[in-house]
């Protein structure tokens, strides 16, 4: 948040849900949106990703994980992936380098000579 001149300007420069706006103005509020290309609001909902990773980070609740989820489905849509096939891509990962079922954490590597 940035704010500027008046005291109850708060600038945001990020994509936001659909209904974000109905909502700022349900709350008393004005707002300015500009509907961006595709092209531009998969810059801007990649940003987005990292900051819904970190509200995550910082508050591990299942409203965050969805929200990841929500920004990942748009990015892969923008991206012209489906989410089966993002799940099978998922899907086929894991059957050929695993899961993350067993709770490995690698400490080092060697190679012999």
């Amino acid at each position: 948040m940035i704010r500027f001149g008046s005291a109850n300007l708060t600038k945001y420069h990020k994509a936001v849900r659909d209904k974000i706006p109905e909502i700022i103005k349900k709350d008393g509020y004005t707002c300015n949106v500009e509907t961006l290309s595709d092209e531009k609001f998969l810059v801007e909902i990649e940003k987005k990703l990292s900051e819904e990773v970190a509200e995550y980070q910082n508050d591990s609740k299942p409203e965050e994980l969805a929200d990841i989820l929500e920004v990942i489905y748009r990015i892969a849509k923008l991206r012209g992936i489906s989410k089966e096939e993002l799940e099978k891509i998922r899907v086929k990962k894991a059957e050929e380098r695993g899961g993350f079922e067993k709770n490995l954490f690698l400490i080092d590597t060697d190679k012999s000579e």
